[in-house]
């Protein structure tokens, strides 16, 4: 999984905005003007931010403890950043992505 698999998915979403309003560093995705996506572009490994209901937050974090961690700069409790390290199948990634922008949208 790759930067422009990420962001190819998240426009696919329907009337999806994206943009640098945090700098050149981190690509932010947007429905209806509120975050759904936040994407480092200069991260090894990849790494983003989505929101997450708090409860299956916690789940992941505890199921995957090297992949999924509380929201970096973000409110803990409903944000995941998520370690693209190959330790969670593609098909999670997306629905990660497709489950913040369901909770947004």
């Amino acid at each position: 999984m790759d930067i422009e698999t990420i962001r190819e998915y998240a426009l696919s979403l329907g009337k999806v905005e994206e943009g640098f309003p945090f700098g050149e560093n981190t690509l932010v995705f947007k429905v209806k003007g509120k975050i759904f996506l936040l994407l480092s572009l200069d991260a090894e490994p990849l790494r983003f931010n989505v929101k997450c209901e708090p409860d299956r937050a916690i789940e992941l974090r505890e199921e995957f403890p090297d992949s999924v961690l509380p929201g970096y700069h973000m409110n803990k409790k409903h944000w995941n950043t998520i370690i693209v390290n190959g330790q969670l199948p593609s098909k999670m990634v997306l629905e990660m992505i497709r489950n913040s922008f369901g909770l947004i949208k």
